[in-house]
């Protein structure tokens, strides 16, 4: 349980991280960032241990979580810039 209360806290930080990071500027908020952020980490949390790339509590566990938070958020930046 502990395990994933540690991974929201990452995903929220890695959200805040990647938001600086994406180019551009997007039409989301604050809350929106953090839940994609929190997104992109239990994915690439989910993915990265269960092919064995980390274990947890490892560093790249943190460097993937903000990756996939990066890779969420230029995935939502792409839908949204079609739909306009």
């Amino acid at each position: 349980m502990m395990h994933w209360i540690g991974t929201i806290i990452i995903g929220f930080v890695a959200g805040l991280i990647a938001k600086l990071v994406t180019p551009g500027t997007g039409p989301m908020g604050f809350w929106l960032t953090a839940i994609l952020g929190i997104a992109g980490a239990v994915v690439a949390t989910f993915i990265g241990q269960a092919v064995g790339w980390y274990q947890e509590g490892q560093p790249a566990g943190f460097i993937a979580s903000v990756i996939g938070a990066v890779v969420i958020l230029v995935i939502y930046h792409l839908i949204a810039r079609n739909k306009q």
